[in-house]
């Protein structure tokens, strides 16, 4: 069901891949949709194929904090408030470490983890004034097994997942009905992806089930594919549930 709250969704690197799936998803289910992204033919491409006004497409590159900024004021000024933000725009430059230079890795992080950070700050401004929103955050395993020739990619993922765990500790017992998630996709045949992965279209109707589902008791979860991954238990509560023969609670699945 869609909260009659949501007024816009928004989603970054909507041009392509994932973030094109996402914005046509969402389309389809009836919510009007902005598209962040870098190339203006991208977007556009977006936009034909989700045949409806509903689509909204914006030139911005999220790693420049002052122009997110200043497309939050004018999406305020023209079209409305931004209660869905789905951050998925990343780039994924395949560089070995001996090719690597200071700035052409915090390229990397600026965009994946700095755009994720810039956008919500943008978003929470009025999601924080309501006291209701939903964020998710597109993020992946990277970092705990990083693939050779990915180490920026590697630790801009990882540190979007850790920002996503501490925004809800800022967030959750002041602002419940802002519910953030990380969402890890799974392997998709996009140029980020590898040949024989997951149709992106597939992944956008769990990651768009998921934006949709709006449940305070889903704050700071964390998501692969359709599925919850459960928190860590540490010994002590393995041992309580024992001795109390308390089953730990079945993860969490989307319906799409």
């Amino acid at each position: 069901m869609i909260d009659p709250r949501h007024d816009i969704a928004l989603v970054t690197g909507a041009g392509s891949g994932l973030g094109q799936a996402l914005a046509l998803e969402l389309v389809q289910k009836g919510l009007s949709v902005i598209g962040f992204g870098r190339r203006d033919s991208a977007l556009q491409d977006t936009m034909s194929k989700a045949q409806s006004d509903r689509f909204v497409p914006m030139v911005v590159d999220v790693a420049d904090s002052k122009a997110v900024e200043q497309a939050f004021q004018s999406i305020e000024q023209t079209l409305g408030h931004v209660t869905l933000l789905i951050n998925n725009a990343g780039i994924y430059p395949r560089r070995d470490i001996f090719d690597e230079t200071g700035a052409s890795f915090m390229e990397v992080v600026g965009t994946n983890l700095g755009g994720t950070v810039s956008c919500t700050i943008s978003a929470l401004l009025y999601m924080g004034e309501t006291g209701f929103g939903r964020i998710i955050n597109v993020s992946s395993f990277a970092d705990m097994a990083p693939l050779p020739a990915s180490s920026a990619y590697a630790v801009s993922k990882g540190a979007g997942r850790i920002f996503g765990a501490a925004l809800h500790a800022d967030l959750h017992d002041r602002f419940p009905e802002i519910i953030v998630n990380t969402w890890m996709p799974g392997m998709l045949a996009t140029d980020m992806g590898i040949q024989d992965g997951l149709d992106p279209a597939i992944a956008a109707k769990w990651g768009v089930g998921l934006a949709l589902w709006h449940d305070p008791s889903l704050n700071g979860a964390i998501f692969e594919m359709n599925r919850e991954v459960p928190a860590p238990r540490g010994l002590k509560r393995k041992i309580k549930d024992l001795i109390l023969l308390r089953r730990p609670p079945k993860p969490r699945v989307v319906e799409v």
